[in-house]
């Protein structure tokens, strides 16, 4: 009975421990916006992955980069002639008749060379224009990682005031929770005394019930909200992120948007688009340079072995061989190749030309939109603010006649009723006019 006891007492300690070890490895994250953004900056899978491709474009430029530096190659031979080739030599050579040959075998069976092959660019138009476009490559990789981080910038602003909103949302809820228990319970009291009817009990336990369902379903929603923010941000799912900013009338309406005048150029993806241009110019210069002759020299130099017995590596005859070449190469004709190439370059620069023409009609279209967006949100702001001031004044005048037997327990349900709807036109309205702010920053590139 005692070892049971003990196997117990060792297994719970055992599990009390190991529930320990989990609640450490836990991390609790009280984050702002900002701190929301910094930490996804680091730990997004599209911010990391965004980057591997900078670096990869960092590889790349060592590769071109190579092209131009000397080529050291080295090279060991060995050669086992099964059958030695014949040759025929002319008879004459041994005093026989004209027209007669002597088959005659040259050379050994092992043959063995060892030899290093030196190879220098002295001029090549492609590979000087590679390592032009060298920067260039790494600043479109560099923009392409900083419009990934935008986008998590915009996305992380939106999904963590959605959470602030909800917040504020289960404050209301559990604001009008409270208002419910009190109006039961006053129901249920004149009920209880006579005053009342029945039925103004159960439409008040009716009501009570239903916010509190709501509460549940706001609950869930809250936690799916968070989940997605985690995931967003690259959190483990099993840390606890809590929000440490809050969305209020005060702080929404105090932002205003800025008089500067946009300029196309704060985009990053017109800034992109530009790379792009650049590019595609290096292209079309990348290929002009193949109509240019190139030069290069080679130099090689080797040690031979020649044995008629497997005796390669023993002490015997080596003999030096080298050389050394300069190559130019001029291309004459190659069926139109070249120009092919030249006019498909040409072709793509007018594209990517026409999408950044493109991209300034849309920008100029987005901040307009988001201008006009902005103005509206904040007026529907302010006038949803003064009607759920409203409906709360006619909530608390009707409540006070009904106390006083006044009122019918119909008015102050209406009542309820329409705090609720100005309550939720409320948070809809705050949080599109945070929302509105962000687009606004999003299209003149400021965020």
């Amino acid at each position: 009975m005692k070892s049971k006891i003990m196997l117990t007492s060792i297994l719970l300690t055992t599990g009390c421990l190991s529930m320990l070890s989990k609640a450490r490895a836990q991390e609790i994250h009280v984050f702002t916006v900002k701190d929301a953004i910094e930490y996804g900056a680091k730990n997004s899978s599209r911010v990391k992955n965004a980057l591997l491709n900078y670096k990869i474009q960092e590889q790349t430029n060592r590769a071109i980069t190579s092209e131009a530096l000397p080529q050291l190659t080295g090279a060991f031979t060995f050669t086992d002639n099964l059958i030695i080739p014949t040759s025929l030599v002319p008879g004459e050579f041994a005093g026989q008749p004209a027209g007669t040959f002597i088959p005659i075998k040259f050379g050994t069976q092992y043959n063995t060379a060892a030899g290093l092959t030196l190879k220098q660019v002295l001029f090549d138009g492609q590979v000087f224009v590679g390592l032009q476009a060298r920067q260039t490559a790494l600043n479109f990789y560099r923009k392409s990682q900083e419009i990934t981080e935008q986008d998590l910038r915009v996305n992380t602003y939106k999904v963590y005031y959605q959470l602030l909103l909800s917040r504020t949302q289960m404050d209301l809820i559990d604001a009008n929770i409270s208002r419910a228990k009190e109006l039961l319970h006053s129901s249920t009291v004149l009920f209880q005394n006579g005053l009342g009817e029945k039925l103004d009990m159960d439409k008040a336990a009716v009501q009570l019930s239903n916010l509190e369902t709501e509460k549940v379903e706001t609950t869930f929603n809250i936690q799916v909200a968070n989940l997605g923010l985690k995931i967003l941000l690259g959190m483990p799912i099993k840390d606890s992120l809590v929000l440490k900013d809050s969305l209020t009338f005060e702080r929404v309406r105090d932002v205003q948007l800025s008089d500067d005048q946009y300029q196309y150029a704060d985009r990053k993806d017109f800034q992109l688009l530009r790379l792009t241009k650049d590019l595609n110019e290096f292209d079309i210069k990348r290929y002009r340079k193949l109509y240019i002759p190139t030069v290069s020299v080679n130099a090689y130099l080797s040690q031979n072995a020649f044995r008629t017995q497997f005796d390669v590596f023993k002490n015997a005859a080596w003999y030096p061989s080298s050389y050394f070449s300069l190559n130019i190469n001029v291309p004459i004709f190659d069926g139109l190749y070249k120009d092919a190439n030249i006019q498909k370059a040409k072709i793509t620069l007018q594209q990517t030309e026409n999408d950044m023409d493109a991209l300034k009609i849309r920008i100029d279209g987005e901040v307009k939109q988001a201008e006009l967006r902005y103005a509206a949100a904040m007026g529907i702001l302010d006038s949803q603010k003064k009607n759920m001031d409203l409906a709360q004044s006619v909530y608390d005048q009707t409540r006070k006649k009904y106390e006083q037997g006044a009122g019918s327990n119909t008015e102050i349900i209406t009542s309820e009723s329409d705090l609720k709807q100005a309550q939720n036109n409320y948070l809809n309205a705050l949080y599109n006019a945070i929302l509105a702010k962000i687009e606004y920053q999003n299209s003149v590139g400021k965020i």
